[in-house]
């Protein structure tokens, strides 16, 4: 029997919120399989059964599996596997799997890419794969990728056997679906969480006791600069609503915009992420989600990142419900809520409104991620109040413009014109939408730091063979 069981239930409020006959997997995880038990198992058992050729899920961000991740990079050299894929969203630690002797029988799939595999993905070594994140769970259940295994972390089964996909449900909850073989770390640090994550311990193949007690990844947060500050401040104070739903992309500038919006009311949460900053936001009242329409009175999220204290807070926490990304993020779903309002960042941004934010140049950075999911879902509010906002500093540490005449040499575009409404800088807010070329790059141009203005003017003069103008 397991070692390891607490007292606590999940109760009918913490039961699935989407079924199967919507998402179409091939198992429902929440429900009791009858007779079947998992086998407690060391982190060396666990992966035995892992062969080349093998198609893994790797849970990611704060619930990398990181002990996992190490004794399957020893069991394929042990064993002379080769060809052992492994596809997940960013993530954390280290990473065994892309060293001499093992990178040649594993490679990552990433969907997301975090900065421990960067290089790797940029050397060869380790493969990007550009998806908007609504999208992902679909690969998984529609057999683009055909997963033989996932590799998971989750809180203790409590005294009904269920245990909790903890921070990070997003993709997860698509590949314990449609895995015919789930490997579970027991983690007494992984947070119990109400809404999509639920998985019954019977579902478990493996189970892994030896890690309990791993720390979970964190987020190291620095201090945010003065450009991060005012751009935070120009949106909180022109762009943000009381009673407005939120979402923001991972970063420092929409760090800085959830930092200067204490004064505000009735702020609702429906988002593919959060972090450390919402907390504030909750303690100062001004998150009560009372104005949502989706989930009311409590803050969706598909995944979280940030400290221990916001491990803590989710932990049996029925006011954040974890949702399927293919949920939370679908823009249909996104529409819904009032006064959508959608924060993110960018690498850059072109004199016609076109975004790059998954790359440098020809480097990949990280990826698509839900800044597109959610781009869109504001823009087509039911109530026509959405704001869909592109946030980035004028200029870079290095002191190049972040606006730019073209974008660069092989970089791709996340977020198209189209797409973009409100772009901000520290100057000041650029809206695009329903605008013209000549007129984009004018707002665009207004916003810019006041040492590229010239040259960005004479850029665009070049291109469009007109003089950017407002009207």
């Amino acid at each position: 029997m397991l070692s390891r069981l607490t007292s606590r239930s999940f109760g009918t409020s913490a039961a699935c919120s989407r079924t199967t006959s919507i998402f179409g997997d091939k198992r429902e995880v929440a429900f009791p399989v009858a007779g079947k038990s998992p086998k407690v198992v060391s982190l060396a058992e666990a992966v035995r059964d892992i062969k080349s050729g093998d198609n893994v899920f790797v849970h990611g961000i704060a619930a990398t599996p990181t002990p996992l991740l190490q004794s399957l990079s020893e069991h394929a050299v042990a064993n002379n596997l080769s060809g052992v894929k492994l596809h997940h969203l960013h993530l954390e630690g280290a990473t065994p799997w892309t060293a001499e002797g093992v990178k040649d029988r594993i490679r990552s799939n990433s969907l997301f890419t975090g900065h421990n595999l960067r290089a790797a993905v940029n050397n060869g070594i380790a493969d990007f794969n550009s998806c908007f994140l609504y999208e992902v769970p679909l690969l998984f259940r529609k057999g683009a990728i055909k997963l033989n295994a996932s590799l998971i972390q989750v809180s203790p089964p409590d005294a009904n056997g269920y245990c909790s996909l903890g921070t990070s449900v997003d993709t997860a909850r698509a590949a314990v679906t449609n895995s015919p073989l789930i490997i579970a770390m027991i983690n007494k640090n992984m947070p119990r969480t109400f809404g999509d994550g639920i998985i019954h311990v019977s579902h478990i193949d493996y189970l892994v006791n030896e890690a309990d007690g791993f720390e979970l990844h964190q987020r190291n947060i620095g201090p945010q600069n003065d450009q991060e500050k005012k751009i935070g401040k120009i949106i909180a104070e022109n762009l943000v609503d009381n009673g407005a739903t939120l979402q923001m992309g991972i970063g420092a500038v929409p760090d800085a915009a959830l930092s200067a919006l204490s004064n505000h009311k009735d702020l609702g949460i429906h988002t593919e992420m959060f972090s450390d900053g919402v907390l504030d936001l909750i303690e100062k009242n001004a998150i009560t989600n009372a104005k949502k329409a989706i989930h009311p009175g409590k803050l969706v999220v598909s995944f979280v990142y940030g400290s221990t204290k916001l491990y803590n807070y989710l932990n049996d926490n029925p006011l954040i419900e974890f949702g399927d990304v293919n949920w939370v993020n679908d823009p249909a779903v996104v529409r819904k809520n009032p006064k959508v309002t959608a924060i993110n960042s960018a690498v850059e941004i072109d004199l016609t409104g076109q975004v790059v934010s998954d790359s440098v140049g020809k480097r990949f950075l990280s990826g698509f991620g839900g800044q597109v999911d959610f781009i869109r879902g504001a823009a087509i509010g039911n109530d026509g109040l959405g704001k869909p906002i592109i946030a980035l500093p004028s200029i870079s540490k290095k002191g190049q413009s972040k606006i730019v005449p073209t974008i660069n040499e092989g970089a791709g575009v996340v977020t198209s014109r189209a797409h973009v409404h409100y772009v901000v800088t520290e100057y000041g807010i650029a809206q695009l939408w329903g605008k013209n070329m000549r007129q984009r790059a004018y707002e665009l141009i207004k916003i810019s730091h006041p040492s590229q203005r010239e040259s960005l003017e004479k850029a665009a003069f070049d291109r469009l063979k007109v003089m950017p103008s407002a009207d």
